[in-house]
């Protein structure tokens, strides 16, 4: 069988995610990188510039976005709706962290699936001269949401797991490590990409008004335990199930997230500030699918950032 021939693709960014972008391409020489002005009128509204636009025809684009706030995504669909325009040969948009996927549920009526808004309008990107845009996200929240994308576009959905593994292999091996899930939710999402460690299993109980974190199956005594979630907010549930799984005779405890989402600065209730916070988490790992965390973290343990930047190079071949 023939080997597919590998494609030099354009790389065009955003200005949040352009370290990302300059990652990526150092670590392929198949990815180019393009810049765009990124400049705004008088009102505030964007006035937007892409740069050698001629030179896009026949070429495969890509653009890497970062919906970090909802006062940029308007200038960045702008953009993602202009470039398969531009007759490329092909469009890809790789979106790391895909925002609203919390909120993909309608519990009762009135409630908006604000997952199902943004899947629709990325559905709306138009198509290049080779088909339909493919829109590579990771660690989504939940698989389902593949069904909210309308057959205009071809979503990929990518982990961030492997980069998990590489890491948990080169820590000591005197460190018997366990993965812990904070919820069965977490569990369906990663424990076939992680079925070669023990597992722990937490869960949430009522009693009375409280919500309490117990362990629902595994035993983590005497190891070093890591939970895997695809996301943090305010990191409530991490710390508690922590605390469970210290009580239950842990040797210490790590984290792993996709998503450091951290918002308002919640970040700071894991930094080592003292003993007691060390003992907490040893390493917490998250990637750099939300580059204003990742800027914010910086040198401040127990935070290490694993780069999504040569599976974006991987995925950018597909």
């Amino acid at each position: 069988m023939e080997r597919r021939q590998k494609k030099q693709v354009l790389l065009f960014y955003c200005v949040e995610a352009e370290e990302l972008a300059r990652k990526v391409a150092a670590h392929s020489d198949l990815v180019q990188l393009q810049s765009i002005n990124w400049r705004s009128f008088d009102d505030g509204f964007p006035n937007l510039f892409i740069k050698n636009a001629h030179d896009i025809r026949g070429q495969h684009v890509a653009f890497l976005a970062s919906f970090s706030s909802t006062s940029v995504i308007f200038e960045q669909l702008s953009v993602i709706y202009a470039l398969p325009m531009l007759f490329a040969a092909s469009f890809t948009v790789v979106l790391p962290f895909f925002p609203t996927g919390s909120f993909e549920r309608i519990e009762e009526e009135g409630d908006v699936a604000t997952a199902f808004t943004l899947a629709r309008m990325l559905s709306n990107t138009p198509i290049s001269r080779g088909g339909p845009t493919s829109l590579v996200i990771y660690d989504i929240h939940a698989l389902q949401e593949r069904f909210y994308f309308s057959d205009t576009i071809l979503p990929v959905f990518e982990t961030g797991i492997p980069l998990l593994k590489q890491r948990l292999q080169q820590l000591p091996k005197s460190d018997k490590i366990v993965v812990a899930f904070p919820d069965d939710g977490a569990w369906k999402r990663f424990h076939k990409l992680l079925d070669h460690f023990p597992m722990v299993i937490c869960n949430k109980v009522r009693e009375g008004d409280k919500r309490i974190v117990r362990i629902k199956e595994g035993d983590p005594a005497g190891c070093h335990v890591v939970i895997v979630d695809d996301l943090v907010q305010s990191g409530g549930t991490l710390i508690e199930c922590q605390k469970v799984l210290a009580a239950h005779g842990a040797a210490k405890v790590s984290a792993y997230v996709t998503h450091g989402v951290f918002p308002k600065r919640s970040w700071e209730r894991f930094v080592h500030k003292n003993e007691e916070s060390e003992k907490a988490f040893a390493h917490f790992w998250i990637t750099d699918s939300c580059p204003s965390t990742v800027k914010a973290i910086a040198s401040k343990a127990p935070f290490e950032v694993l780069s999504l930047a040569g599976s974006i190079a991987d995925a950018l071949q597909i």
